[in-house]
Formats: C-alpha cells, sequence, structure tokens
C-alpha cells in the first residue's frame, strides 16, 4: 500500500508537469485568437488537472489506509496535502471563471511543493503519543485547507503583479516581485540539489546531544554546510564535505540542525538555478513572463484573489486558532503559550484581517491589494518552513 500511495504521488507530479504544458499551449491559442482551440485544449489541460488531483488524492487515501492516520503528522505528509489543497482550490476556480492563465502558475505550484516535500523524510511512521488523537485530523486538515485558498488568493495576486508592474525600468515594484520569484525559484532548486543527491546515496552521520540531553545519532542527505551543536562526524568517510560550522546552542531541536542545513542549500542551489536562469533570459523572470499574460485583465485577477481570501480566511482561522486552541487546552492544559507556530498563526490572522479591512474599508485594490497577498502567503511559507525548520519548539515534531 506504501509503494501504491507513492507512486501515485510521482504519478499526480508528471501529469502535472503535462497540465502545465497543456495549459501553456492554451494560452498561446487564446493570445492568437484561436477560439475552438483554445476550447479544446482548455479542457484537456483542465482535465490533466482534475487527472493529477485524483492521483494525488488516492496517494492520501491510501497513504492513510497504510498509516492508520490522516497523513498530516509530518513535514512531507503536511506540505504534500497543502499541494494537494490548493490544487483542489484552482479547480473550483477554473470551472468559474475559465482562465487558463490560472493553472500556469497553479500547475508548477503543485509541482514545486511536491518536489519540495520530497526533502523531508517520507517514510510511514507510528505516531508520538501526542499526535494519537482525532484533533490532529480536525486541526491540520482544515489548517492545511484555509492555506490552500489563501494560497491561491496568491497565485491571483501575481498574476496580477506580472502583469501590470512596469518591467521597462527598475523599480522597488520589479525588485520585490523578482525577489518573489526568487524564492520559489529555491524551492524548485533544493528539490533537484535533493533528488541529484539521493542518486548517489549521500549521506552523513554525526553524534550530538539533542535538546533532552540525549545522545542520538542524525543523518544528513545532503553534504553538511552547517553541523549539530558540538556534534561530532562519524561518517567512515571522512573526505566528506563540512562542516563549515555548527549551530547555535539554542537550535537544539529533535531534527532542527539538518532541516537548517536543508534551508541553506536551499538558499546555495536557488541562488545558481536563478543566475542561470537569468542569463539565458537576459532579463527580468517576471519581464520574461510578463509577454505571456498580455491578454489578462487585470481587474478580474484583483476579484479572483479577493474572493480567495474571504473564503480561505475563516477557513484558516477554523482550523489554525480555534481547532489549534481547544487541541492545546486537552493536551497542554492552556490555550495559548506564546510557542513559536503559535504566535506566527497568530501573525498570520492578524495580517489577514487586516487585508480585509483596508481593503474594505479603505479601498486598497488592485497592486496595493496584490503586494499584501504576496506578503500574507510569504508569513504562511515562514512559518511552514523556517519555524519548522530552524526553531524548536512544542510543534518541532512536524
Amino acid at each position: 500500500m506504501v509503494e501504491l500511495s507513492s507512486n501515485l504521488l510521482l504519478a499526480a507530479f508528471f501529469i502535472y508537469i503535462f497540465a502545465t504544458i497543456a495549459f501553456s499551449i492554451t494560452i498561446y491559442y487564446e493570445n492568437s485568437k484561436s477560439v475552438n482551440k483554445t476550447k479544446r485544449w482548455g479542457w484537456i489541460s483542465f482535465g490533466l488537472a482534475c487527472a493529477g488531483f485524483l492521483a494525488q488524492l488516492g496517494y492520501f487515501v491510501t497513504r492513510w489506509i497504510a498509516a492508520g492516520h490522516a497523513p498530516v503528522s509530518n513535514m512531507f505528509e503536511y506540505t504534500t496535502f497543502l499541494g494537494l489543497t490548493i490544487i483542489f482550490a484552482f479547480l473550483i476556480l477554473y470551472l468559474i471563471y475559465k482562465k487558463p492563465v490560472l493553472g500556469i502558475f497553479s500547475m508548477p505550484v503543485g509541482i514545486v511543493i511536491i518536489a519540495y516535500a520530497s526533502v523531508f523524510p517520507s517514510e510511514v511512521t507510528p505516531l508520538i503519543p501526542a499526535l494519537q488523537t482525532y484533533w490532529l485530523h480536525i486541526h491540520v486538515i482544515t489548517t492545511a485547507i484555509g492555506q490552500g485558498i489563501l494560497g491561491v488568493g496568491f497565485i491571483a495576486g501575481l498574476i496580477y503583479l506580472i502583469r501590470v508592474v512596469d518591467q521597462s525600468k527598475r523599480s522597488k515594484q520589479t525588485f520585490w516581485l523578482e525577489a518573489v520569484i526568487y524564492s520559489v525559484t529555491c524551492a524548485v532548486a533544493i528539490a533537484i540539489t535533493v533528488g541529484v543527491f539521493s542518486l548517489n546515496n549521500y549521506s552523513v552521520t554525526f553524534n550530538w546531544i539533542n535538546e533532552w540531553e540525549v545522545e542520538a545519532q542524525l543523518e544528513y542527505e545532503l553534504p553538511a554546510i552547517v553541523g549539530p551543536y558540538e556534534g561530532e562526524l562519524i561518517t567512515a568517510d571522512q573526505n566528506r564535505f563540512g562542516p563549515l560550522f555548527e549551530t547555535p546552542g539554542w537550535m537544539n531541536g529533535v531534527e532542527s540542525p539538518r532541516k537548517f542545513n536543508t534551508f541553506l542549500w536551499s538558499i546555495l542551489s536557488g541562488s545558481i538555478l536563478y543566475l542561470l536562469l537569468r542569463f539565458i533570459l537576459r532579463s527580468r523572470i517576471a519581464a520574461a513572463i510578463q509577454p505571456i499574460l498580455k491578454n489578462v485583465s487585470p481587474q478580474l485577477f484583483d476579484e479572483v484573489s479577493y474572493r480567495s481570501i474571504i473564503i480561505g480566511f475563516p477557513v484558516f482561522t477554523l482550523g489554525g486558532l480555534i481547532f489549534a486552541m481547544i487541541w492545546a487546552q486537552i493536551a497542554w492544559t492552556r490555550f495559548w503559550g506564546w510557542d513559536p507556530k503559535e504566535v506566527w498563526a497568530l501573525i498570520t490572522f492578524l495580517f489577514y484581517a487586516a487585508y480585509l479591512h483596508l481593503r474594505l474599508s479603505r479601498g486598497w485594490h488592485g497592486e496595493k491589494s496584490a503586494w499584501l497577498l504576496v506578503i500574507g502567503f510569504g508569513i504562511i511559507m515562514f512559518n511552514l518552513l523556517f519555524i519548522n525548520l530552524v526553531i524548536a519548539g512544542l510543534h518541532s515534531y512536524a
């Protein structure tokens, strides 16, 4: 069953690639004013996207059966489920608006998320006692659905910005837009990097003292740019690269040093890939994409992004705050404890509440609104990746 689950996820990954190509062809015919071919390829693209979604949903169900619990208990499982929710939200919006340009951006997000999930251990493991409760399903699944819908709002906002930002001159807008694209490039690059080293069965192992003052072993699947605090390299091949330095003493979560090493590799490999793309394109990446969006209505995508938020925000609030506090009271006998994940969930809630306030009462539509959505999704990703990968806390098991 586990093997079937992995094969279905791999199938979804490749189907999303074909769907991206099909949506690109649809955009080509749309820009060429070929109505019949646009409709035909639009439905082919949508069919492929649905097939990929069904394959990924099959992965989710079969892994649930194999594990005996909802597969949202660690970074690999949660990240893949987040990708599933983003694709689902896209499919709903596509049925409403029939805009293939949404597919050009949403399908690669699904691809990148699945690829990025491969960075984390994918073995099916028993739940630790703290997670052996139905609140795992209620809290985590609802939170992921909310974040997935908010993610589609980000995608629509990003399309809006690439469409309207003047790329003929350097400005703050072009700089920050390129910074967003660079961040996506880092996610793609680390997935490629992990794949390359995995094919070569690369690993290094350290002895170290973890946060519970217990001697343990920590295995890296990537060369060690940074090693665990006061760790000792015990890999037989002492000629392995690194570490160049150690993590600080406070970064002693169960997997924090390894995760931090992965984070540094994402920056390094992402920078190399981004510079390579800039060299090939001879321009900013956003400027190279902009001509594809010449027939896109900015007003429509401003509306799509707003509607995504008014749906995703209450769902996220329900899962990320209300259900989370109920579970915290049951598990830790307190509703709130200022754990890093709790703090950033609150920051996320307050930010999107401020977005809705500014849009409804101050008239922050268009470009201002789109930039807020980019920042908002950046907060979600910071919480998902940096807080989980670097900061030790009560949620470190995730």
